[in-house]
C-alpha cells in the first residue's frame, strides 16, 4: 500500500526562519502516524504543508500518491483538518454545523443532511445532534470538531494538538473516538505534545527538531532505543523527594529528576535490578518510607529528552514558525 504521505528534502522558510530543513518523512496508510517535537520544531508547519495552506520554498511533498503543490486542490479533496480550537458556529445545533460544513463541500442539502447524521452516529454525538453548540462540554465541541472534518470522508484526517485543554476523561473519550475511526479505515497525521497520547494511539512516531526529522520507529523501538532503563521512587511524603534523589544519585551515580507534581523521582539505572535491590537497602536504612519502588523502562517522555536535550511542554505556547502567515 502506497503511504499516505511522503515528503522529502522539505524545506519551508520564514525570513531567516527555518521552519522545514530538509525534511524527509513517510506516513503509512493504515494506522495513526504521532508528529512529535519542541515548540518551534516544525510540526505545524508540516501540517499547514499538507493541508495546502502554506506552500514549501523546496522538496517534493505527496498526499496520497497527488503532488500537493502542483494539484492543491485534489488534495483538499482527500484530507480533512482538526486543530487546537473549536471551530463551530455555537449559536447551532450540532447538526446544523455539520450540515453547513457539508455545503461547503459542495454537497447538496439532502446529501449534507445524511451525511451529518451518520458523522454525528459515528463519534457518538446523536442524541446531542439537536442541542445548540454553547451547551456542549469542551469533549464534546472537540467531537464535533473531528465530525465537521469527516463530513466529506477524507482518506487523511490532520489532527493538530486535538486535546489540548481538555481534561483527561474528554482526552480518553477523544481517543477512543480516533482509534473507531482508523478502525474504520480513515488514515490519521497526529500532532501533539502529551506523550501518553502518542504511545496509546499512534503504531508509528515520528520526532522533529528544528525542521528535520531525528527519529522514527514504532513507540516501543523507541523506548528500546532510548537504552538505559529507570528507577522510579514514589516516597510516603513529599517532604521525603529530595533525600530519595540523593540516594537515586548515590546508587546510579546518574542525576535524578525529581516529579513534583507527581510526588516521585526517578533516574537513570544502567546497573539494573542490582541497583534496585540497593535503593530499597539505602532507604531502609535511612528510614525513608516509599510507597512504590519500580524498575521500568524508558517513557516517551524520557525517550524525548534523550533525542532532544529537552522535555515537552505542554502549558507552553507554540512558537512554531508554521503559526505565521506563509
Amino acid at each position: 500500500m502506497a503511504p499516505i504521505i511522503e515528503a522529502r528534502g522539505l524545506h519551508k522558510h520564514f525570513g531567516d526562519v527555518r521552519a522545514l530543513d530538509g525534511l524527509d518523512l513517510t506516513a503509512e496508510s493504515g494506522r495513526v502516524t504521532a508528529l512529535l517535537g519542541p515548540n518551534g520544531a516544525g510540526k505545524t508547519t508540516f501540517i499547514r504543508a499538507v493541508a495546502t495552506l502554506s506552500k514549501p520554498s523546496a522538496g517534493i511533498l505527496r498526499v496520497a500518491g497527488i503532488d500537493a503543490a502542483a494539484h492543491p486542490e485534489r488534495v483538499r479533496r482527500v484530507i480533512g483538518l482538526a486543530g487546537q480550537h473549536a471551530s463551530t458556529e455555537p449559536a447551532m445545533t450540532g447538526r446544523e454545523n455539520l450540515e453547513m460544513v457539508g455545503r461547503l463541500f459542495g454537497i447538496g442539502r439532502r446529501a449534507a443532511r445524511t451525511a451529518a447524521g451518520a458523522v454525528l452516529d459515528q463519534l457518538g454525538l446523536t442524541e446531542a445532534g439537536d442541542r445548540v453548540v454553547r451547551d456542549y462540554s469542551g469533549g464534546m465541541r472537540r467531537r464535533l470538531d473531528l465530525a465537521a472534518s469527516l463530513v466529506g470522508r477524507p482518506r487523511l484526517l490532520l489532527l493538530d494538538e486535538p486535546t489540548t485543554g481538555l481534561d483527561p476523561r474528554s482526552r480518553m473519550e477523544l481517543w477512543d473516538a480516533i482509534r473507531t475511526l482508523v478502525a474504520e479505515g480513515t488514515d490519521v497525521l497526529l500532532t501533539t505534545q502529551y506523550l501518553e497520547e502518542a504511545d496509546q494511539l499512534a503504531r508509528d512516531v515520528i520526532i522533529v527538531d528544528r525542521g528535520t526529522v531525528i527519529a522514527a520507529a514504532t513507540p516501543e523501538d523507541l523506548k528500546r532505543r532510548g537504552g538505559t532503563d529507570v528507577l522510579e521512587v514514589r516516597p510516603r511524603y513529599a517532604r521525603d523527594l529530595a533525600a530519595v534523589a540523593d540516594v537515586l544519585s548515590l546508587v546510579t551515580r546518574a542525576t535524578p529528576r525529581i516529579h513534583d507534581d507527581t510526588q516521585r523521582v526517578t533516574a537513570a539505572s544502567p546497573g539494573g535490578g542490582d541497583q534496585l535491590s540497593a535503593v530499597l537497602r539505602l532507604l531502609d536504612e535511612r528510614g525513608v518510607p516509599a510507597d512504590d519502588v519500580g524498575l521500568r523502562r524508558p517513557t516517551l517522555d524520557e525517550v524525548f529528552l534523550t533525542l532532544t536535550g529537552k522535555p515537552i511542554d505542554p502549558s507552553a505556547p507554540d512558537r512554531d514558525a508554521g503559526s505565521h502567515t506563509a
